[in-house]
């Protein structure tokens, strides 16, 4: 993860850190965004999709995809000191209505004990005709 310049606004003196982290996917640079972002005790990642590389990784597979973009979500909330139990709120974005069950099985294998909030949501479709499934993690770290 790299450091990320903010809007160049100075936060008051007693307002919560920023930390800003890319990744240096694809869209970031281009599209103004980060992977992460921990304000104060609040980390929250960008949309996360089965992106490495480059490359859309376990085409056509929404399960493996799922599992691929939620590792990538853990592994950025972990730059910013979160750990897996930290995880308070997920989004799932589907492509498909029957991918539902496998996402929320692969949702259930890194979550089943944490039991976050979470939506899934079925979408028109993902920025890349490829991907099946993008996530978002929001973690609170209390007094970390």
């Amino acid at each position: 993860m790299t450091a990320v310049a903010g809007d160049g606004a100075r936060p008051a003196p007693d307002a919560p850190a920023v930390t800003r982290l890319g990744s240096g996917g694809p869209w970031e640079a281009l599209y103004g965004y980060c992977r992460v972002v921990r304000a104060g005790q609040l980390a929250i990642t960008a949309g996360c999709t089965s992106t490495v590389d480059g490359r859309v990784a376990h085409v056509g597979d929404a399960a493996a995809q799922t599992a691929q973009a939620i590792r990538i979500g853990l592994d950025a909330l972990a730059e910013v000191g979160a750990e897996p139990a930290d995880v308070v709120r997920t989004r799932m974005y589907v492509t498909d209505r029957m991918y539902a069950d496998e996402v929320g099985r692969a949702h259930n294998a890194v979550f089943g004990a944490v039991r976050p909030v979470a939506t899934m949501v079925v979408v028109a479709g993902l920025i890349d005709p490829e991907h099946l499934v993008e996530v978002e993690l929001e973690a609170w770290l209390g007094d970390r």
